[in-house]
């Protein structure tokens, strides 16, 4: 079950890694094209070369629409797919300086329970999410410039949000088995286990 999860967490990463690196081509596609349409709306272009910058721009050169509602989207879906992998290898922020000096049972114990606090936060947001989604659903709410349905996107990271909450709670049981046994399981991201 430990490398069925950890494979679950990589792919979900991976998935959301592909996505983040397309919403970055397609915001740098935009703000080029935006700022080549400005360049050729100046005086020099009016002036001196207006067959070939209205051709450009009826070629269609400018930003592309609905490219903000696509980067809202997509990067709601990319934070809820790399929660898995954080989680695994327990790479959320730590501040350890009241307890770097504590033993190592007692700060398997600490981290067992932000590690149960953390899976029902988690629980918790991904339910709000769903509701949120199954309200969009219900009302047919759309984007303004593409028309696509807002539950579109509220499904994919409600889906990527599934499996977080399946690493969380694996996670938290783990970190319990650890805490009680006195023994690592799961990696840390600093390395102490």
């Amino acid at each position: 079950m430990h490398r069925a999860i950890q494979s679950l967490a990589r792919l979900t990463a991976l998935v959301g890694g592909v996505i983040l690196l397309g919403l970055i081509a397609l915001t740098t596609l935009s703000i080029l094209g935006r700022s080549i349409n400005k360049f050729l709306h100046r005086d020099f272009f009016d002036e001196s070369l207006v067959g070939f910058s209205q051709w450009l721009l009826e070629l269609g050169v400018g930003e592309i629409n609905g490219s903000y509602e696509l980067l809202e989207a997509g990067v709601a879906f990319a934070i809820f797919s790399f929660l898995p992998i954080c989680q695994f290898y327990g790479a959320h922020a730590t501040v350890d300086v009241f307890t770097s000096f504590l033993p190592d049972r007692i700060n398997r114990w600490i981290a067992a329970f932000w590690e149960v606090v953390l899976a029902a936060t988690i629980l918790l947001v991904i339910w709000r999410l769903y509701e949120g989604m199954l309200r969009y659903l219900g009302n047919g709410e759309t984007t303004v410039f593409l028309q696509f349905p807002v539950w579109w996107a509220y499904a994919a990271s409600f889906a990527a949000g599934l499996i977080a909450c399946v690493v969380a709670v694996y996670c938290a049981f783990v970190r319990i088995r650890e805490a009680a046994q006195d023994q690592d399981i799961l990696p840390l991201e600093h390395g102490e286990h």
